[in-house]
């Protein structure tokens, strides 16, 4: 069942039970009267249709109804953070999604987002993410590079943070400070202190990505709460980790592809230069490696840097 914890007034995070797992995926719920003195009941990532029952559950024991649930804000169309949506919504009949405008056609037509997973994650494709239903355009809300959503008695703004994924946002309160981060900060489970640049194919860009970095740094969050997975608030030191992590893994990868080597053995040179250290962070808990493997794994890992330096640097291939 999901875990619904408070983490400052009218926000509240949610861990979904993933393939079994708790504190690998989470949705964020806000909630507080708009300008026109009505209720906002808002979900950030609100996960993949195979979290959506339990989701659904966690709300009606938070003591909300679904049925008023305004606002849906994606940070990005990956499965785990908006493939329940079009499911979600049949429970959320008032609710408009907010995506980025690059995110916005591929949620009302899915079929390249499902024909991309599909190559990624193959015969598990239902099992992870099960049944991705289009969502009508009626219910979907473009937004921008510098987007003000006036809600919940907040405003947050949008900023355009690419380099995971070319359609990446953040969403900053700048009144208390804290920022809703998706994958751009990195996966950094619970507890422990080892975050992991997420590089998924088709459009993972590490000079972007950096930039973006460098954007979230110069907001100076007090607080970033990530998809995977929860509340950090050493937040220079993560993001100086993982810009650090992003490109010694890209490096690893573009060596093996300059001695030519396959994508296996790559794969294994990553796994061997990352369990090593992960372990030792993590106190040598083996659990801990299948839950960071649930939110990125080595393979789809490697692919993402293969396709970046063959797509964007060939030259250096050499």
């Amino acid at each position: 069942m999901a875990e619904i914890n408070q983490l400052s007034p009218g926000l509240w995070h949610i861990s979904l039970p993933f393939q079994g797992e708790q504190g690998v995926v989470g949705a964020y719920v806000l909630t507080g009267q708009n300008a026109v003195g009505q209720t906002d009941l808002v979900l950030i990532d609100p996960g993949p249709e195979t979290t959506a029952q339990a989701l659904l559950t966690a709300l009606r024991e938070g003591g909300w109804d679904s049925a008023q649930v305004t606002h849906i804000l994606i940070t990005h169309i990956h499965l785990d953070h908006s493939g329940g949506v079009g499911t979600l919504l049949h429970s959320m009949p008032r609710a408009n999604v907010f995506v980025h405008a690059l995110g916005a056609p591929h949620l009302s037509d899915p079929a390249r987002l499902i024909q991309s997973a599909a190559r990624i994650y193959g015969e598990r494709m239902q099992t992870l993410w099960g049944k991705i239903e289009p969502i009508h355009a009626d219910h979907i809300q473009v937004i921008n590079d510098g987007t003000r959503l006036p809600i919940a008695g907040r405003e947050l703004q949008v900023y355009h943070t690419p380099g995971h994924a070319s359609h990446h946002v953040i969403f900053y309160d700048h009144d208390t400070r804290e920022l809703f981060a998706g994958d751009v900060a990195g996966v950094r489970l619970e507890g422990i202190d080892y975050v992991r640049p997420p590089t998924p194919p088709p459009d993972v860009d590490l000079e972007g990505w950096s930039r973006s970095i460098d954007l979230i740094a110069s907001l100076q969050p007090a607080v970033l709460y990530l998809a995977h997975f929860g509340a950090e608030k050493e937040t220079t030191h993560l993001l100086e980790e993982l810009r650090l992590r992003l490109f010694e893994w890209g490096e690893l990868v573009l060596q093996g592809l300059r001695d030519h080597k396959d994508e296996a053995t790559i794969i294994a040179d990553l796994i061997g230069h990352v369990e090593p250290e992960l372990q030792q962070r993590a106190g040598g808990d083996p659990d801990v490696s299948i839950r960071y493997d649930l939110t990125a794994n080595y393979k789809m890992t490697v692919q993402g840097y293969i396709r970046y330096w063959q797509k964007q640097h060939p030259e250096r291939l050499v």
